[in-house]
């Protein structure tokens, strides 16, 4: 096709979950009772940790953040979702797609060193819990959380703006259920090279560094409560990280299944079944994680539920 012929791409078209249409409704249903949970559980921690001044240390400083992100990353995906189930034409904007795109890549990125800077405050709080208070302090916990948004919006911006300095032509047919890179870089009518590249080199770093944070920080904590004598003070050491292990589990997990995985058994719908467990299943299932196992979170809900008023006058 001559270069004149080339039709620039103002819209794309969301193929979904599935294209089958007696699924749509069924999914539908499916993902919303996820999104409130999602929502609900995630807007709970924000409260607990909020309004009980007994959950105003830096585990759960960096909680309510997590929960924030979860709470943006699926907000992000899941309400355009939801009406793709139910309209017959599921359309997004050029621009649209972009700012999703965009929105996306904050929340995931901000998560990943998210997980890794709560790694590291729990490598402070059992290595050296004298001096915790002093090097995770205010200060420190807010500087860190501020770079790791910082961080997050200054990749989404580059990364979106690579994937979207290409040419997009006639199909825009997206094999996705939301905007990605690598599916929205497989309809471009021009060289990819360079923006699949810096997608590559991006994903690669972001994961090597967090998950070289966490491996370093739970290497030490393994050694620390190794050379505890007491049977009770090793239960006690672990249960106060045994949440967050489990959540980087899931969540680096995932991401190394879908990243991992040899080229021959490689394909965009893999991609899109760990897609919808990394942006809806995990932020549903994070704020289950850390309430579940946490005695200090169901006694503050406990209190919040018994006397809200009381609590409210703690902020």
């Amino acid at each position: 096709m001559a270069p004149g012929n080339l039709t620039q791409v103002t819209e794309f078209i969301l193929m979904g979950v599935s294209d089958r249409p007696e699924m749509q409704v069924p999914l539908f249903m499916v993902f919303l009772v996820i999104y409130v949970l999602t929502a609900t559980g995630n807007l709970g921690i924000i409260t607990l940790t909020t309004v009980d001044s007994r959950l105003h240390t830096p585990m759960y400083f960096f909680l309510r953040h997590l929960a924030v992100i979860n709470l943006g990353n699926s907000t992000v995906i899941a309400p355009k979702m939801l009406v793709n189930f139910l309209v017959s034409r599921k359309t997004t904007s050029y621009y649209e797609c972009a700012t999703q795109l965009g929105g996306f890549l904050v929340f995931i990125v901000a998560e990943i060193f998210m997980l890794a800077v709560m790694a590291y405050d729990r490598y402070v709080a059992i290595c050296n819990p004298l001096l915790y208070m002093v090097v995770v302090s205010r200060r420190v916990c807010l500087l860190l959380v501020s770079l790791t948004y910082l961080y997050g919006f200054s990749t989404a911006i580059f990364v979106s703006s690579c994937v979207f300095s290409v040419s997009y032509c006639s199909n825009n047919i997206i094999n996705h259920f939301y905007c990605d890179n690598v599916p929205l870089l497989a309809l471009s009518c021009s060289d990819t090279h360079l923006p699949e590249t810096v997608v590559f080199i991006s994903a690669a770093t972001n994961l090597f560094f967090s998950m070289s944070i966490v491996l370093v920080s739970y290497f030490n904590i393994v050694l620390s409560i190794l050379r505890i004598r007491s049977s009770e003070g090793r239960k006690k050491a672990f249960s106060t990280c045994a949440s967050h292990m489990m959540a980087v589990t899931v969540f680096y997990g995932t991401l190394l299944f879908m990243y991992l995985q040899p080229q021959t058994n490689h394909s965009l719908d893999t991609d899109k079944m760990a897609s919808v467990f990394y942006t809806l299943v995990i932020p549903m299932l994070n704020p289950m994680i850390y309430s579940l196992r946490n005695k200090d979170v169901k006694a503050a809900l406990n209190r919040f539920l018994t006397n809200p008023c009381y609590s409210l006058k703690s902020i």
